[in-house]
C-alpha cells in the first residue's frame, strides 16, 4: 500500500481527516511521514511526537497507520473495518 492508496482508503471508509495527517505533522493527529532512512507513524501532541514507530518501507508504515486509525475509529465511534485489507 502507498500513501496515495491509504488516502483513498480512508476517504472510502469515511475516516475523518481531523484524525490523521499523511505526509507531515499536525497537532492532535496520527501522522505518517517520510524521514531519513524510512517512514514514521506517530501521534503529534502540540510540539511532541509520541509513540514513534519507524519503518524501512512505505507499505509497512501505511498498514500500521491503517491499523492505528481502525483502533481509534472503533474507540471513538464504535466503527471498524476489521478484516478488510
Amino acid at each position: 500500500m502507498t500513501t496515495k492508496e491509504l488516502k483513498k482508503y480512508f476517504k472510502e471508509h469515511m475516516v475523518p481527516s481531523k484524525l490523521y495527517k499523511i505526509g507531515g505533522a499536525h497537532k492532535n493527529r496520527i501522522c505518517l511521514d517520510k524521514s531519513e532512512g524510512g517512514w514514521r507513524v506517530y501521534f503529534q501532541d502540540k510540539k511532541d511526537k509520541i509513540g514513534i514507530m519507524k519503518f524501512v518501507d512505505e507499505a509497512s508504515a501505511c498498514n500500521t497507520m491503517k491499523d492505528e486509525l481502525r483502533k481509534l475509529m472503533e474507540q471513538l465511534y464504535g466503527l471498524t473495518w476489521a478484516g478488510a485489507r
